[in-house]
């Protein structure tokens, strides 16, 4: 039984010679001109070949924005806001004395107030007693009683009233 190799045998002819390596040259990387550069092909072997240059893409410029109307206002009214808070705060300091003056006056009117709105039923009531107990002219001492009686039907309807003297 002849086995058969899994690669031929051939001898080397004029036409046939033996595969020897080629010595590969030498190149130092000055001698490669500008342009030229080592790549790998996709076979995996690296060989020299025109290259584009590559340059990094230039980063888009955009045109500048307007600024918009409503920051233009904000940015307007900020310092004005500040500026006004300020000239209140200097302006109720300058007038921090009047104001105690006035809540102290506020106070003292409402205290007058009071006492006005209970002095003047008491002050009436003395004298409506005074007036009944005989120093007036009627001499009588009695006092008129008017009693009022009112009725009505439904929310709109008419009203009708007596009134009684005593």
């Amino acid at each position: 039984m002849h086995e058969q190799a899994p690669y031929e045998i051939t001898t080397p002819t004029p036409w046939n010679p033996p595969h020897t390596p080629a010595a590969r040259p030498v190149i130092l990387p000055a001698d490669i001109p500008p342009g030229v550069d080592w790549v790998t092909l996709p076979n995996g072997i690296r060989a020299l070949a025109y290259t584009q240059p590559t340059t990094p893409a230039p980063i888009p410029v955009s045109a500048p924005q307007p600024i918009p109307a409503w920051a233009k206002t904000t940015a307007l009214l900020a310092p004005t806001t500040g500026i006004g808070i300020g000239a209140a705060g200097v302006g109720l300091s300058y007038a921090a004395p009047g104001l105690l003056a006035m809540s102290h006056a506020l106070w003292s009117a409402a205290a007058l107030i009071v006492a006005a709105v209970t002095a003047v039923p008491l002050l009436l009531r003395t004298a409506r007693r005074a007036a009944s107990s005989g120093t007036g002219s009627s001499g009588g001492g009695s006092t008129t009683h008017i009693t009022q009686n009112i009725t009505a039907t439904g929310l709109f309807g008419r009203a009708n009233g007596t009134i009684n003297h005593r």
